[in-house]
């Protein structure tokens, strides 16, 4: 494998095309303000690198990026790749998307519209702040990931989210087949027209959650702060703690200890609510 140490490279396409090649202790920063350093490349291992300019890793297989650090000037760092392995790294402004098998660990996101329609992606063990993450992605495989942001997991499919800690207005609209497990979710407007998603072992934060859902699942969760929950839902629901409001869920069963509010004026709610053990009418 050939070797490039602590080299300082600004050119464009500095290192187009290469192929079988580690990078150690380089920094792609300088006058000739040059773009996309690796664009192309194959079998590309970086490790203590400093990246200050843009799209540096389009179009590439195999890629391993290791202990390194993408600025805010290095915008759009990983489009169109795949075969990714990202670790203790930090990375920002748009720098995922349409990769595909992208394995990220014990990294530091900061990045509006990161990984959008990518999949494929686990991440681990890792912190992420930024709008509309993960947008229009599938098969995500999140564990201990802590989000702060909002409008995220967009249209997402096909994921399982575990032990993770979400800030996030909006979160999961529109999403398909996902399970979330032993996690913390804050946010408004919880997962409105999401379809066929389960929320098991959560603590749930938020006004108006889970309106306009198919499929819906919550399993031994709690809910803070929720009022007007499950307008026109279909939905199988267990809750542990009190709500504030009820409004006209479509068909299903919820069962919560206590409810300040049931709001049932609509002829097609037909969910059956269980209050602290009596069924409500």
């Amino acid at each position: 494998m050939l070797r490039i140490e602590n080299q300082i490279m600004d050119e464009e396409r500095a290192l187009y095309g290469v192929c079988d090649v580690r990078v150690e202790g380089c920094s792609f920063d300088g006058p000739a303000d040059g773009e996309s350093a690796f664009k192309e490349g194959r079998n590309v291992m970086v490790q203590n690198c400093f990246f200050n300019l843009r799209y540096p890793f389009w179009h590439d297989k195999v890629l391993h990026i290791e202990d390194s650090e993408m600025t805010e000037l290095c915008r759009a760092a990983l489009w169109y790749s795949e075969d990714i392995t990202i670790r203790n790294t930090m990375h920002g402004i748009k720098a995922l998307r349409e990769c595909h098998r992208v394995t990220i660990e014990n990294c530091d996101i900061v990045s509006p519209e990161y990984g959008w329609m990518s999949c494929d992606i686990r991440m681990a063990d890792s912190d992420a702040k930024g709008e509309y993450f993960m947008m229009q992605a599938r098969r995500l495989d999140f564990e201990r990931v802590k989000l702060n942001g909002k409008y995220s997991f967009q249209y997402i499919e096909d994921s399982v989210f575990e032990n993770c800690n979400f800030d996030t207005k909006d979160a999961f609209w529109h999403a398909k087949n996902v399970v979330v497990r032993n996690s913390i979710i804050k946010g408004e407007y919880l997962a409105w027209y999401c379809e066929n998603v389960t929320f098991e072992n959560c603590i749930i934060y938020g006004t108006q959650p889970l309106c306009y859902c198919k499929g819906l699942k919550l399993i031994n969760c709690e809910m803070h702060d929720a009022d007007l929950a499950f307008e026109k839902s279909e939905v199988e629901a267990t809750i542990t703690t009190p709500v504030i409001s009820i409004k006209n869920p479509a068909k299903g069963y919820i069962r919560v200890p206590e409810a300040g509010e049931l709001i049932r004026d609509d002829d097609m709610d037909a969910c059956e609510i269980t209050v602290g053990g009596r069924k409500e009418s």
